[in-house]
Formats: structure tokens, sequence, C-alpha cells
């Protein structure tokens, strides 16, 4: 009698082990299954609406709106290289320049490192410095091109694994003559400063 209750219960462990054995097996481990979750990408395009002011014109006191359009090659969780090109044609309301003969335009390509961390959620930060050159159209800059770089940061809002909201600004240095220089004067170089914001979606892939 005993010895037959004593190979029941031997029966019974093994038939109780066998779904736990099962489902452990089919069941990913917690981090792996989290992980599958977010997927990471290599690269990111983003385009959105730009304002840069103008400080390179002679009394220009608003600026320029245009569009912005980067690429961010990433290499691994928090460093990325940084491809900027940006366009401002379009002048916000400004007596100095609307009501003139001036027709001011901007275009710039900037390059340079960007680091970026998650800060809470689906939000990140992240901080760049740039460096290329930029271009003032219809206001007979010299030199045609010039030497720009600068700094910034901002935001961003993880809208799906593809898709997020992007807002930032930077502070973008060049070195023009200011205008009516004259060639005695050796186009002497007038470094300036322009605050830039731009906000869009970009495209992670």
């Amino acid at each position: 009698m005993k010895r037959t209750l004593l190979l029941s219960i031997l029966a019974v462990i093994p038939a109780a082990l066998m779904p736990l054995s099962a489902s452990s097996q089919i069941l990913p481990h917690p981090k792996s299954a989290a992980e599958g979750d977010e997927p990471t990408y290599k690269y990111k395009v983003y385009a959105g609406y730009a304002y840069t002011s103008l400080n390179q014109v002679n009394l220009s006191r608003s600026g320029l709106q245009g569009v912005d359009l980067a690429v961010t090659r990433d290499f691994g969780k928090y460093f990325g290289l940084t491809a900027d090109g940006a366009f401002y044609n379009y002048a916000l309301s400004s007596p100095e320049v609307t009501n003139s003969t001036l027709k001011p335009s901007v275009d710039m390509v900037l390059f340079g490192p960007e680091l970026h961390a998650n800060l809470y959620s689906k939000t990140s930060g992240f901080f760049h410095g740039l460096l290329g050159g930029e271009h003032v159209g219809g206001t007979s800059q010299t030199p045609n091109i010039s030497f720009a770089g600068g700094v910034g940061g901002g935001l961003e809002y993880q809208l799906t694994s593809r898709f997020s909201m992007r807002a930032s600004g930077d502070v973008i240095l060049q070195s023009f003559s200011v205008v009516g220089n004259s060639p005695a004067l050796g186009y002497s170089p007038h470094k300036t400063r322009n605050a830039r914001a731009t906000v869009g979606v970009a495209y992670h892939f």
C-alpha cells in the first residue's frame, strides 16, 4: 500500500513539472522581450521648419524662415555624426528688409558630432557641434561663402519606433565683411552670430 502510494506521488511530480518546463522553453527572458520591443536603428533623417536671424545683413532686425534637412548616423547608444543642410528664403515682418531692395537668402551645409541620451520615457535630449560653410544671397556679401560653425541642442519625442518629433536650437557664427566695405579696406571680416531654431519630424531606419 505504501509502495503504491509512493509510486503515485513520484508519478505526479514529473507531470506537474512538465508544463513549467515547456513554458520556460517557449517564453523569452523578460529582459529579452523588452529589448525586442525597442528596436535600434543606425540612421535618422530629419526634415522641419526652420528660422535663422540675419545679423550679417546691415539694418536687419528680424530673420528668415525656411527648411532644415539633416541625416544622422548613430554609432552606439550615445554618439552619432550629423550632416545638416538648411535654406532660408522667406522674410519675417521687418521694415528694414521687406521695404528695401534687399531680398536676402541664406543656405548652409554643416557637419559634426552629436551626443544623445534618453531623458525620460519617450523623451531624449541631444547636443551637437557643427562646422561647415554658409552663403548669403541677395546682399553682395564678401566672401561669397563664409566658414561657419556653432553649437546647440534640443529634445526629441518618440512617436513610434520609427518616427519622432524633434525641436532644436543653436548659434551659428560666420565671418562676412560689412556691406559697403571696399577693396582698400581689404574686405575686413566682420564676425556675426545667428540664432537658429527648427521643429519637425525624424524618421529612423
